[in-house]
């Protein structure tokens, strides 16, 4: 069963960008996380996984 892609492209970029951008802001990067989340839409561990994903495809 293929997986529903609920976030555009976009959207994704957008988020893992914000995450780079406030990271210096809070204690850890998984706070920074848990902070921005909410406000894309979606869970930490969604989010976690895009930054993860950028970290691998952009060095």
């Amino acid at each position: 069963m293929k997986k529903s892609n609920k976030f555009s492209p976009e959207v994704r970029e957008r988020a893992v960008r914000m995450v780079q951008e406030h990271r210096g802001e809070y204690p850890s990067l998984w706070a920074a996380i848990e902070s921005i989340a909410p406000k894309i839409g979606c869970v930490p561990q969604t989010l976690n996984e895009w930054v993860k994903r950028d970290e691998v495809d952009n060095g």
